[in-house]
């Protein structure tokens, strides 16, 4: 029995054994085996769609590169940021919605910022009613009003059976109806972290979740008037009777019927639009004034006809997926869609939003600035109404 546990011993020893080389090559494989495993099957919670992103036009013609909007004045937020939209209201103040979930209200100038009312989610889109309240669309509450003295009630988080996941933005009617948009139902802003990342899923999928609403102040009832829309953003009422819906996940702006036989019809007015569009306001003497938050993205357009590897995109740590760029860009038009100009901050004030005209200003809001934006009326070349 020695000898034979001797000898074993000894062919143990004679056996060649693994190289330092050889076990991190069989190590990297494992990792590469894993990683592609993970890119390929790992569940994610978007189910992208095809289709046909039109080619970027770029930053030309009447979007041409310009730095119109450098000049403008940099009001202070009272350490608040992401002043996603302004509203003017009977008071002759101003109104803004930010980030940390508070309305705050200033001057008529855009300046002495103060906390006005805290809805307790995510405010975004604004506006006023008839009565003189403040209806908030907000991300996390769906439809909001708030009284003179700051005290929020909520109006609507349901429409047709479906939860309204991600209210986005507002206009009132003159007779008092409101009109909002609903995102995406499938993508709550609350349940997924945020207006920002849940707009990034929604986006990515192109599943067409998004919808325009209508609530009845005097029923109380909520009804939706279109539906299948590529991330419903920005809403305008025109003088027509009809409601200009920005499709931010199709780059355009689309006509919406609200009465008779073509109720819920969609006209496109506006397409392939150089950048992501966000939200529309109407200004005065019949323009409106559309935000284009972010220039387009070369790789996300690219990868539109590709739904594997958007689930891919997704599966990739988020430092490393396309991300939004700052370049302000705010662009105004009719209720045609014909762009009559273009305002550029290339290296500014960026993630431009939208923007609220008065007599004497126009307000240039932002997802992520710590500052509002204002310039003179005077300085763009027209005043009053």
């Amino acid at each position: 029995m020695d000898g034979f546990d001797d000898s074993s011993k000894k062919h143990r020893d004679l056996q060649p054994k693994a190289s330092p080389v050889r076990r991190s090559l069989k190590a990297l494989l494992i990792v590469l085996a894993l990683t592609s495993l993970y890119l390929g099957l790992w569940p994610v919670p978007v189910d992208p769609v095809a289709w046909e992103a039109p080619k970027a036009p770029g930053l030309v013609g009447a979007f041409a590169v310009n730095d119109r909007l450098r000049s403008a004045d940099q009001l202070p937020l009272d350490g608040h940021e992401g002043p996603e939209d302004a509203a003017l209201g009977p008071d002759g103040r101003l109104y803004l919605s930010t980030r940390s979930g508070h309305i705050l209200r200033t001057d008529a100038h855009g300046e002495g910022a103060s906390v006005f009312a805290d809805t307790g989610g995510q405010p975004l889109g604004l506006d006023f009613a008839p009565d003189g309240r403040l209806i908030v669309a907000d991300a996390y509450r769906g439809l909001l009003a708030i009284d003179a003295a700051g005290t929020v009630s909520v109006l609507a988080t349901e429409a047709d059976g479906l939860p309204i996941r991600y209210a986005d933005a507002v206009a009132v009617a003159p007779g008092g109806r409101i009109y909002f948009t609903d995102a995406s139902t499938k993508f709550g802003a609350e349940a997924w972290g945020g207006s920002y990342p849940a707009s990034l899923l929604d986006l990515l999928e192109h599943g067409g979740h998004g919808r325009l609403l209508e609530h009845d102040p005097v029923s109380g009832a909520t009804h939706t008037v279109a539906s299948g829309l590529q991330f419903a953003n920005g809403v305008a009422l025109t003088d027509d009777g009809a409601a200009l819906v920005v499709e931010t996940g199709n780059y355009r702006v689309v006509r919406v019927e609200l009465t008779g036989p073509a109720r819920g019809h969609l006209t496109p007015i506006l397409e392939n639009l150089p950048g992501f569009p966000d939200n529309l306001r109407r200004g005065l003497g019949g323009r409106f004034w559309l935000g284009l938050v972010s220039p387009r993205n070369g790789i996300v357009d690219a990868l539109a006809g590709w739904p594997r590897l958007r689930s891919v995109v997704q599966r990739l740590p988020a430092f490393v997926r396309p991300k939004a760029e700052s370049h302000g860009h705010l662009v105004q038009l009719t209720a045609r869609g014909e762009v009559q100009a273009s305002l550029q901050d290339p290296e500014g004030y960026g993630f431009v939003t939208g923007a609220l005209e008065t007599p004497e200003h126009l307000f240039i809001t932002s997802l992520r600035m710590a500052t509002l934006a204002r310039m003179s009326s005077k300085s763009l070349g027209f005043e009053g109404p």
